[in-house]
């Protein structure tokens, strides 16, 4: 077998092929950072993932020892938050609520159904304008602000209603829980305040104190007049309802055993109620419009601290949020006497307010536009009344009659002043004439008068109701802009406040002049007849002044008010009544006198006494 031979040029071969195999390698070896884009191996990707994890782990750890350094057991749930200042929203068809992780507190509230003057949209929070800040103490010897701590949140869902979990944790197991639960269609929010394992954190000889503040924006054109109806307003001791002085610059109280705090916005209103009464609550409103022509954003500074009591070391208190309108009829469904934060009147007034002209305002305004509603209420209201009209002229009619008599009466005594009123008084009796009658009619209308001017202001259905050249019946109408402003009259000229003052000037005119007093001006005593005279032409003035910045649906109210009393006047005078019959009903009196009754009879006594001890004085 003949033996192979080294063939040099195979070995050539050989190596050149290697040679170019090691060139290629070379070339295609990965350049430095793509080996991290290659995909990983499974080995490679526990690995990455471990190391990820440890270096999150460690920064969580930094993190949580940080606040843990400032807040004690109480840093230990911001570590789980990933953003502290981020919200969570919770809404219904009536309400838009934003609650930040940042202190666990509603940070925005806005009301879906409405907008201000200006067409904005009606928030009564927003942009840090409202605090809710609950400072407790820890056996640490701290004393922390939920509103700095930070809450992790938790949104579900129970039927159709959506709950809002907010826990401050010390563990998994032990924290402070704000819960919010909103139903849908209902401008009132569930509030519970408890905390959980809190035993050994809280410091129970120290109870922890709520403060609960809300700067009240501006949302109607007269910033005067809303300032004028924003108030506080609280329910105590087991269902008496008081408020703070809104005319007040600054207005102070503390009371005991609160239920509810309404920080109202004259036509919006923020409550906190609880279900189980707060011990004491020191209660402040601030009143923020100083100058109406600068102060144009906020009215009213409420605030109110609340201490809360821990029981068993731990608190538990159910409250509820209500974020809505200043409206009657909604507040009243809640059955919690909510209804008193409207201003309708003390005593009798607001009786005939919530049982008379609200419902019967709520009736014509089903069927007619606001302000016709508004005029047929006026008409059916002086059409009532009008008996007590009637009674007032004719008492006017009869001393009218009496004048010249009485005019007689005056020049034969006149220095002998108790005499004369003697012989008025005998006058009076022998006639049949009561010259009080004439006032128990104006009295017996006071009610009425003072119930409709509580009414009108606090009637939230005419808000932004339109009528005539009126854009809004519960604020002022415009028909000329001043390019001024006239001290205590304002920037505008508002025809409504116009038309009522004339009108109340010429009731005036028909009233004044038979009410004039009969008696001749006693030395050092005020000349009345004058007095009535100048008060004639005042008092529309005033009148014109005071409303111009008022509900329009006001002065549209008083207008036809007066109107209506002018017409009847003039019928009773040129249809009703007759002055000759009177005269001669009179005159037929003097033949047979009636008996004194009791109170003339007693100033009678009076007067003889009074002229017997200055007879024994000469």
């Amino acid at each position: 077998m003949e033996e192979k031979k080294f063939d040099p040029n195979s070995l050539i071969g050989f190596l050149l092929i290697g040679g170019i195999l090691m060139w290629m390698i070379y070339q295609n070896q990965p350049k430095p950072g793509e080996l991290q884009s290659e995909e990983p191996t499974q080995v490679e990707q526990v690995k990455k993932t471990t190391s990820i994890e440890k270096r999150e782990l460690a920064n969580d750890s930094v993190k949580t020892f940080d606040f843990q350094g400032k807040y004690g057991a109480f840093g230990y749930g911001a570590a789980l938050v990933s953003n502290p200042d981020e919200t969570t929203v919770i809404e219904n068809n009536l309400v838009f609520i934003r609650i930040s992780n940042r202190g666990g507190k509603v940070v925005e509230a806005r009301l879906k159904k409405f907008h201000s003057f200006d067409q904005k949209p009606v928030y009564l929070i927003k942009d840090d304008n409202a605090d809710f800040d609950l400072t407790f103490s820890t056996y640490d010897n701290r004393v922390l602000h939920t509103k700095e701590l930070v809450f992790e949140p938790e949104l579900s869902h129970s039927g159709e209603n959506q709950i809002l979990s907010m826990k401050l944790k010390v563990s998994d197991n032990q924290y402070l829980e704000y819960r919010y639960e909103l139903k849908p269609g209902d401008y009132m929010m569930g509030l519970t305040v408890r905390s959980q394992g809190l035993e050994k954190n809280l410091n129970s000889t120290q109870n922890p104190e709520l403060l609960w503040k809300l700067k009240s924006y501006r949302y109607a054109k007269s910033v005067s007049y809303e300032n004028r109806y924003s108030e506080m307003v609280f329910e105590y001791e087991g269902g008496k309802d008081d408020y703070l002085n809104a005319q007040k610059t600054l207005a102070e109280d503390t009371s005991k055993n609160v239920t509810w705090i309404a920080f109202k916005q004259h036509f919006f209103t923020t409550v906190l109620l609880t279900n189980q009464a707060f011990e004491s609550a020191k209660l402040k409103s601030e009143n923020l419009v100083v100058d109406e022509e600068i102060d144009t954003v906020f009215t009213k500074q409420f605030t109110a601290t609340i201490p809360l009591k821990l029981r068993d070391g731990n608190l538990n208190y159910n409250m509820d949020l209500y974020f809505g309108p200043s409206d009657y009829k909604v507040l009243d469904k809640y059955n919690r006497n909510l209804d008193e934060i409207i201003p309708l009147g003390w005593g009798i007034f607001g009786w005939i307010n919530r049982y008379v002209f609200i419902p019967f305002f709520n009736f014509l305004s089903d069927f007619f536009p606001h302000g016709l509603a508004i005029i047929i209420m006026t008409i059916v209201v002086r059409i009532v009344m009008s008996p007590v009209t009637y009674k007032s002229y004719l008492s006017q009619a009869k001393m009218k009659v009496l004048r010249p008599e009485i005019t007689e009466i005056n020049e034969k005594f006149k220095k002998e002043p108790m005499k004369r009123q003697q012989e008025t008084m005998a006058l009076y009796s022998k006639a049949g004439v009561n010259p009080m009658a004439g006032c128990i009619p104006a009295l017996l209308q006071i009610p009425v008068f003072y119930a409709l001017f509580s009414f009108f202001p606090s009637a939230f259905e005419l808000r932004q109701k339109s009528f005539l050249w009126a854009d809004d019946l519960s604020s002022y109408d415009t028909i000329a802009k001043l390019p001024f402003h006239v001290p205590f009259y304002g920037d505008h000229v508002s025809l409504f406040p116009i038309l009522a003052s004339v009108a109340i000037f010429f009731y005036m005119q028909m009233t004044t002049g038979q009410q004039m007093p009969q008696q001749p001006q006693q030395e050092g005593m005020p000349d009345m007849a004058k007095m009535m005279k100048i008060m004639m032409y005042i008092s529309p003035v005033m009148m014109l002044f005071f409303f111009n910045n008022y509900a329009s649906g006001l002065s549209l109210y008083y207008f036809i008010s007066n109107l209506i009393t002018i017409l009847i006047m003039l019928v009773i005078k040129y249809y009703i009544l007759d002055e000759n019959k009177i005269h001669a009903q009179i005159q037929e009196n003097k033949k047979n006198p009636k008996k004194m009754g009791a109170f003339q009879q007693k100033m009678r006594n009076m007067m003889e006494e009074a002229e017997r001890q200055k007879k024994l004085k000469k």
